[in-house]
């Protein structure tokens, strides 16, 4: 069954229920101190706080789900992966990298506040991830904590989406080809999706050789989610994007779309779609969220 067929109700309710608790659970978590420190809070939580699909707080909780998690501690652990992302975007949008004004249709945190505010507000948000999943909140076993800090660290440095970074700002002066690119993507952009299914596991005390179609499953949504980017890069509205479009091919970046053209780049997402949605195939209704996500993967216009 295809991910659009799966899509209706379900996906659309997850999406709702994911981006109402991200959001309560920031607000609790980041209270606007009473001192010199508030700016830099109120940045966090610009960035933080009602923005953003929240597709890997979703993939965590929908994976939590098929191992019965408790739902808070989900959430918890889902705010974890979420400020990473935020702090990431913050830095990425900075003038000494994508020098970017809008975001989430939303000022970028520089333009909002100031450089130095927003690279202190990425460095705390970077920190808070670390926090709140060594937190007994997210899980009362140490171990478990021990194994998630360690995925999502893993999953955000050289190794993992900061490498990916940096091999797209070296992209900018060299030509890649397609399997180079594609290891790009699958560090930028694929290992924060790859460790929030893996979290989602490790919160419900998975094996690790029980997890391995979970991790295929990743891997395909990965490459389909940054197919998807290119080709709303390249032909994208971005009035619904909330965000600058065409800025790959004015940089001269090599992309999917680039290499592939756009027909074959889509037929190819599509592929992986289908492809990521067979790794859940021991699984039954309670994959659905996980099924129907894939499909929303490359259907979604921002």
């Amino acid at each position: 069954m295809s991910g659009a067929a799966l899509s209706g109700d379900v996906l659309g309710d997850g999406l709702i229920r994911i981006q109402r608790e991200i959001d309560t659970a920031f607000d609790a978590m980041l209270p606007i101190p009473d001192d010199a420190r508030a700016r830099l809070v109120e940045a966090m939580r610009h960035a933080a706080i009602g923005g953003g699909k929240r597709v890997r707080p979703l993939l965590l909780t929908a994976t939590a789900e098929i191992y019965g998690v408790d739902r808070d501690c989900a959430v918890w652990a889902a705010c974890a992966i979420e400020a990473i992302h935020a702090y990431s975007l913050i830095h990425d949008d900075l003038p000494c990298m994508d020098d970017d004004d809008l975001r989430h249709g939303k000022p970028t945190v520089h333009k909002a506040f100031d450089e130095a505010t927003a690279v202190l507000a990425g460095d705390s948000l970077h920190a808070l991830a670390f926090e709140i999943l060594s937190d007994a909140r997210t899980s009362g076993d140490p171990f478990t904590r021990a194994e998630l800090v360690h995925c999502l660290a893993t999953a955000s440095g050289y190794s993992g989406m900061a490498g990916g970074q940096m091999m797209d700002i070296v992209a900018e002066t060299e030509r890649f080809d397609l399997h180079t690119v594609t290891r790009l993507q699958q560090l930028k952009t694929g290992a924060l999706l790859g460790a929030a299914v893996e979290m989602g596991a490790i919160l419900g005390h998975a094996a690790l050789e029980a997890r391995a179609h979970l991790r295929a499953y990743a891997r395909d949504i990965g490459l389909a989610f940054q197919i998807a980017d290119d080709l709303l890069d390249h032909e994208g509205d971005e009035q619904l994007a909330g965000k600058a479009l065409r800025k790959d091919q004015a940089a001269g970046k090599q992309t999917f779309v680039s290499l592939l053209g756009a027909d074959r780049a889509r037929e190819q997402a599509r592929a992986l779609v289908d492809q990521a949605i067979g790794h859940l195939g021991q699984h039954g209704a309670e994959a659905d969220l996980l099924r129907a996500l894939a499909g929303y993967i490359i259907e979604r216009d921002h």
